[in-house]
């Protein structure tokens, strides 16, 4: 049985901007066989949707909070409609 696709809307606050963030985020999402984007905020903060399995996004947000640099204070997440024709993980532009 092949298991459930969900997609959540994530907002990452604390030290994220600066640090490789992105850049790890792509890494770990590739990784992890993960689909979305990611992007800075003007407000300091990074966005980023992120789309698999439960146990897929669970395994990119715990090697973003083992990262070293990045010190996620706070993460407001939502589950979002899943994209089903997406296809890879990419960085945004940043917002401003």
């Amino acid at each position: 049985m092949q298991e459930k696709l969900i997609r959540r809307h994530l907002i990452f606050s604390g030290v994220v901007q600066g640090v490789g963030f992105r850049w790890r985020a792509r890494q770990a999402a590739n990784a992890a066989g993960c689909t979305g984007w990611v992007r800075n905020d003007y407000t300091g903060t990074v966005s980023m949707e992120l789309q698999g399995t439960e146990a897929r996004l669970d395994q990119v947000l715990r090697t973003l909070e083992r990262a070293p640099w990045i010190r996620i204070e706070d993460i407001n997440s939502r589950l979002i409609p899943v994209e089903p024709d997406e296809r890879g993980f990419v960085t945004r532009d940043d917002e401003w």
